[in-house]
């Protein structure tokens, strides 16, 4: 079983498809695609790396 996070919007993120990458600042921050909520770093890396089979 992968990683996964409930949004605040009630979402489940589950996959790269789910996160919207901000490069605006010095680092990048990820978000929800659906509301653009932040999603906490060390999960998203996770999620990132999660392909639907």
């Amino acid at each position: 079983m992968g990683t996964t996070h409930r949004c605040v919007c009630g979402k489940t993120l589950r996959y790269r498809q789910d996160l919207a990458i901000d490069r605006s600042g010095t680092t990048r921050t990820w978000k929800c695609t659906d509301c653009g909520t932040p999603v906490p770093g060390g999960v998203a890396e996770r999620i990132g790396h999660q392909h639907p089979s």
